[in-house]
């Protein structure tokens, strides 16, 4: 079998890994994954075709030639390869979870922290056990600091993904109702996320910390704390000063501080604690105040989170990424208050909710109806259990079939589902 030390010294002459064997950069090293539906062992002798240098595999049918170096597990192998290249670099690293908000918080800490740093940041949704180690394998000797997301839907998920990456900060953004299919309840949320501090706890680390979440409190002991909040008494706080459609700022450092205005591209005032917390990092790692703001004002979110998008017809609040009970809840609350003439909203079901499904799209119709929007349609098979009286269409092709014989027009539509709903597929549409 083919050690970790052997593969590291080939990784230091083939810095590039690929796991697609669609993919393949001249000189990369091959790791043959296995999943559900493919065995990447099948392709070893492809991707050395294609241009990689060596293949990783873990059957010994694979192994065709001297380039084929077998291993007990594939992936395992790719984890303590990463494990192994992060000590070695010795930056210090940031990890990230959090059922809301965490991918918005990840990406304006990199554009906080690149300011000062050369830092390397998680990509898209590279943030599982195949992501993490794929993110932290692009480590060179330039990069100063990594800020790596973690995301988990059963159980000890973040305590694996901890294993590998071996952060020295933390950060949880909050902790919500979402993958409760796979956590099995609120409390199993909130273990697992806690996952994070555990390991921070156990190698002396720190975290960043919203000291008005008393979910995150609670888990919180015994581990340095570098605190942001919402409200005044904190050595870091801010609050939102308008969303008309962007969220404007005001944040404050230490108790004498006159405060420092930000206006964003982000729609919805539940941003304030993400931005709240990528200025904490940002500062502990002695940022500018004049550069944070920069960052802050600069930067424009994308992949249908928090988007705002004006077509000829319509006004769009796109945050169709994801939803679970907890941000389909401070999603109404935000656009309930949102000022507009004429609202709409478009809700596409949320998923993964196990057991309590019936009775979260039951309350979520009630928030609707409360809200009193002008016109409502809803999306996903979920929202029959839900009784409501609004449109319902089973997916998004029916919603769009709809739309073409019935446009909307002069609207301002908040548009929020679970990613599996695809609403992202009717914005041309509207």
């Amino acid at each position: 079998m083919t050690s970790i030390e052997t593969l590291y010294d080939l990784f230091l002459r083939h810095p590039h890994v690929t796991t697609d064997s669609r993919n393949i950069p001249a000189g990369s090293l091959f790791f043959a994954l296995k999943g559900a539906s493919f065995n990447g062992n099948h392709f070893a002798s492809q991707a050395l075709k294609a241009g990689s240098s060596y293949a990783i595999v873990d059957e010994a049918d694979a192994v065709v030639n001297d380039r084929c170096l077998l291993v007990d597990n594939v992936l395992e192998t790719l984890q303590s390869l990463a494990n192994h290249h992060r000590k070695v670099c010795g930056i210090p690293v940031i990890g990230i979870t959090g059922t809301n908000g965490k991918t918005t918080t990840k990406e304006l800490m990199a554009a906080i922290l690149s300011r000062r740093y050369n830092i390397l940041y998680t990509q898209g949704n590279f943030n599982n056990h195949i992501g993490v180690p794929l993110t932290l394998l692009r480590l060179t000797k330039a990069h100063q600091l990594a800020v790596i997301e973690m995301g988990a839907n059963h159980p000890g998920e973040i305590k694996d993904l901890c294993t590998i990456a071996d952060p020295d900060y933390g950060l949880i953004t909050n902790v919500g109702m979402a993958h409760l299919e796979g956590f099995g309840s609120f409390e199993g949320v909130l273990r697992t996320k806690g996952e994070l501090y555990d390991h921070l706890r156990t190698k002396g680390g720190h975290i960043f910390i919203n000291m008005e979440n008393p979910y995150l409190e609670s888990i919180a002991r015994d581990i340095e704390h570098i605190p942001y909040a919402t409200s005044p008494g904190h050595p870091l706080w801010g609050e939102a000063l308008s969303c008309s459609p962007f969220l404007k700022l005001r944040w404050f450092k230490q108790y004498s501080d006159q405060g420092h205005e930000a206006n964003t591209h982000l729609i919805g005032s539940y941003n304030l604690e993400n931005v709240l917390a990528a200025i904490c990092v940002g500062l502990h790692f002695d940022v500018s105040d004049e550069a944070i703001i920069e960052a802050l004002e600069q930067y424009v979110p994308s992949n249908n989170r928090s988007q705002f998008h004006q077509t000829e017809q319509n006004s769009l609040v796109i945050d169709a990424y994801n939803a679970n009970p907890t941000s389909m809840a401070a999603a109404l609350r935000n656009f309930k208050d949102y000022e507009a003439p004429r609202k709409a909203v478009i809700l596409g079901s949320m998923k993964e909710l196990g057991n309590v499904s019936e009775e979260e799209h039951k309350r979520l119709a009630y928030h609707i109806a409360e809200a009193n929007f002008d016109r409502v349609f809803l999306v996903g098979e979920e929202f029959k259990q839900a009784n409501s009286d609004y449109p319902l269409f089973t997916d998004a092709d029916h919603f769009i079939d709809y739309l073409k014989e019935q446009p909307l027009e002069g609207y301002t539509i908040l548009i929020k589902g679970s990613r599996g709903n695809h609403l992202e597929s009717i914005v041309p549409y509207l």
